[in-house]
């Protein structure tokens, strides 16, 4: 319906949307580009759900996380890159929990909704990193343009197969596997989900919800924030303004339609990513606006939602 609004052949215009996300061998490679940061970030959404918490703060976190991992890039870029690596994952990491954490204290002591906080944080983590690119970090050789100095090539994500894809994809699949194991058959997984189905008899139970808060919220603020120095490492090659490209938004979105289940949201992030990804084949092909993925992400949510409610009322 969407595409025959725009005067379109429906049939013929999802072929090249298609095409255009896993026809050959290099769209397939730039669908999992995309997939990468998604899933990072639907991850990072699905984490504090898990306690009943709705964080809406992947941009933020991701942002957040670019500049720590950035930071250690230009104070210890001339360690090698088996050392320096490592420390740039953990700064990215470690700058995302910051804006985790950030909303799990205020929740935990004043009450204050994370949701509203998260959001806000957003907001604070892209102005953080335009202060960053026009000022202090600013690379004043690059003729103007608002973004540090280029990353050393052992500041940068190793690449597979001779494309743009890197190992942050395999990252966020090592982790999507670990938290599903660590949420499904751990103790910590079961007080979680007493926690947030029965409060009260966590209460009783002497689980301490603040702390459990604090610990949901870093962790899912430290995988938005290695999304962010993952795209930052492996893709841009340098910190720059506009680099979450509503990565965090998509994730969100992505974490409810796979209803915060880890293993299920990889399909679903890959779903996302081929969207993205044939953006280009619908602009080439029909002269559509870029903006029309973000259109079919905002249908594909609908329709999920929509018809998981009606096969919730029939059951």
């Amino acid at each position: 319906m969407f595409f025959l609004a725009l005067g379109q052949k429906p049939f013929a215009l999802i072929f090249e949307v298609v095409k255009g996300a896993f026809g050959d061998g290099y769209s397939l490679s730039e669908t999992l580009v995309k997939t990468a940061p998604i899933l990072l970030c639907a991850l990072a959404t699905a984490m504090p759900a898990r306690l009943g918490m709705l964080s809406v703060g992947g941009s933020g976190q991701f942002y957040a996380g670019a500049i720590g991992g950035t930071f250690v890039v230009l104070h210890f870029g001339a360690l090698p890159g088996g050392v320096l690596l490592p420390f740039l994952l953990l700064g990215g990491a470690a700058g995302g929990a910051v804006f985790g954490v950030i909303a799990g204290w205020l929740r935990a002591q004043w009450n204050v909704n994370e949701t509203l906080v998260t959001l806000l944080l957003n907001y604070i983590g892209a102005l953080l990193v335009d202060f960053a690119v026009y000022g202090p970090w600013r690379d004043t050789a690059n003729l103007g343009w608002p973004a540090t100095p280029a990353f050393p090539d052992a500041a940068r994500l190793p690449t597979l197969f001779g494309t743009r894809l890197h190992v942050g994809l395999l990252i966020g699949l090592a982790l999507a596997v670990l938290l599903h194991l660590a949420l499904t058959g751990t103790r910590w997984g079961l007080m979680l989900r007493v926690m947030k189905g029965h409060p009260k008899v966590g209460l009783w139970a002497g689980l301490h919800a603040a702390r459990a808060a604090l610990l949901v919220m870093a962790l899912g603020g430290a995988l938005a924030g290695l999304a962010g120095i993952c795209e930052t490492s492996g893709i841009e090659g340098r910190l720059q303004s506009g680099i979450a490209a509503n990565y965090g938004l998509t994730g969100f979105l992505v974490a409810w339609m796979a209803k915060q289940h880890f293993l299920k949201i990889l399909p679903y992030s890959l779903a996302m990513g081929a969207l993205l990804s044939a953006s280009d084949a619908l602009q080439l092909f029909a002269g559509m606006p870029a903006a029309s993925a973000i259109v079919l992400q905002a249908l594909l949510f609908f329709a999920v939602f929509v018809s998981g409610r009606l096969f919730e009322s029939k059951a």
